[in-house]
């Protein structure tokens, strides 16, 4: 649509001076004040077609008036009906800019008027009129409605792809996040309990024996001892794995809050105007709440494009002094209130999972009017000292 309206002004030209041309070769006989007022009325009419989109109906319904009084101007004269290109520019427009009623109630006006203004110029030729107004009207018209649908097919199903490409990505990044979820939870419950309760029981036989010299043996204290700083390395290393596995280390650029500028870039260019505000003091997060919140963020938008009206979405980062809430809002899509692609509910449920890991909390559902969805996360965040980052949980 907006390239049609860049190009209606050079449209617009071409049409006044190719009719205005036509004005001057049909009417050489005519006395200069009529011929002048003809050529007036043509260029005026033909330079509306460089109005916008909102304004085609008029131009339609304009053009056919105007082919009428001309008509009625022209009565009686050699060339009693001119052949205007404008006229046809406008049928045209009509079909390619215009939807549902006004597109069909524009070209009919336009329909009439052609038929009209050939029967007053040739009353005795019905089929003439008839001709003027496929040609004038309803082929234009038909041409404009078969290129606007065509161009609005090709961008459904540019969208459709890389809607499908997006949501493949996300599910196979959820499979990995579930996989890395499971073995953390069991690095973290059972693996790490037992490698910490082998270092307290090395400890304990190692201080027992040491109070009783009789029984002590330095072979022995020296293994309980390697065993117990074993047991250490251990857990250390189990803490570096976890880390591992939450900071997502397999990516060499961990993407975080500081490129959500490139994701909303890229919602936008599938459709979708997102609205970003930042409240708060914004500060430094660890690396795994940060990538939580970019996340998360991808899933809320994501969740939008699928099911919200495809006009615009706000998203609000609120840093608190204890919690950081995360808050988008969508208009509610006609497909999700009809049913027709109900959701699986696995976006939420990576959202809820997400939060989990870090304290947080997810509320989603319908505002009060029914019309706006609200998702909203808030991770808690411990409140930052002076100098320091502040302490968020981890686990």
């Amino acid at each position: 649509m907006r390239s049609l309206e860049r190009r209606a002004l050079p449209v617009a030209v071409a049409c006044l001076l190719v009719d205005a041309v036509v004005v001057g070769v049909a009417t050489p006989d005519l006395p200069v004040a009529l011929r002048a007022g003809v050529l007036a009325a043509v260029v005026g009419v033909d330079a509306a077609l460089a109005l916008p989109v909102r304004y085609s109906g008029w131009v339609v319904v304009l053009h056919a008036v105007t082919a009428v009084g001309l008509a009625v101007v022209l009565r009686g004269t050699p060339e009693p009906e001119l052949d205007l290109v404008g006229t046809v520019i406008a049928a045209y427009r009509a079909g390619a800019w215009l939807r549902g009623r006004w597109s069909v109630g524009a070209v009919s006006a336009l329909a009439v008027g052609a038929v009209t203004a050939q029967l007053v110029a040739d009353p005795a030729n019905p089929l003439a009129a008839a001709t003027e107004m496929m040609k004038d009207a309803c082929i234009p018209w038909l041409v404009g409605r078969y290129t606007s649908s065509r161009r609005a097919h090709i961008s459904e199903l540019r969208h459709n792809r890389e809607n499908e490409l997006r949501e493949a990505a996300a599910e196979m990044e959820r499979a990995v996040d579930r996989v890395r979820t499971s073995i953390a939870r069991d690095l973290h419950d059972v693996i790490s309990h037992h490698v910490s309760a082998i270092g307290v029981h090395a400890g304990a036989a190692r201080m027992k024996l040491a109070a009783k010299p009789e029984f002590a043996d330095s072979e022995i204290m020296d293994s309980l001892g390697a065993v117990e700083s074993s047991s250490r390395s251990a857990m250390a290393d189990l803490r570096r794995m976890l880390d591992v596995l939450h900071e997502k280390a397999d990516s060499t650029d961990q993407l975080g809050l500081a490129n959500l500028v490139d994701l909303f870039d890229g919602v936008h260019r599938s459709g979708l105007a997102v609205r970003f505000r930042v409240s708060g003091a914004p500060r430094g997060l660890p690396g795994p709440v940060d990538a939580a919140l970019y996340r998360i963020t991808q899933e809320m938008l994501t969740n939008a494009l699928r099911y919200g009206d495809g006009n615009v979405v706000e998203v609000d980062l609120d840093f608190g002094e204890t919690r950081i809430v995360l808050t988008a809002r969508n208009g509610i899509g006609p497909r999700s209130e009809r049913g027709d692609r109900p959701s699986t509910g696995r976006g939420l449920d990576g959202i809820r999972s997400r939060a989990a890991l870090f304290g947080g909390t997810v509320s989603h559902g319908p505002d009060a009017a029914g019309r706006t969805w609200v998702t909203r996360v808030s991770v808690s965040c411990g409140a930052p000292s002076p100098g320091e980052a502040p302490s968020c949980s981890a686990y």
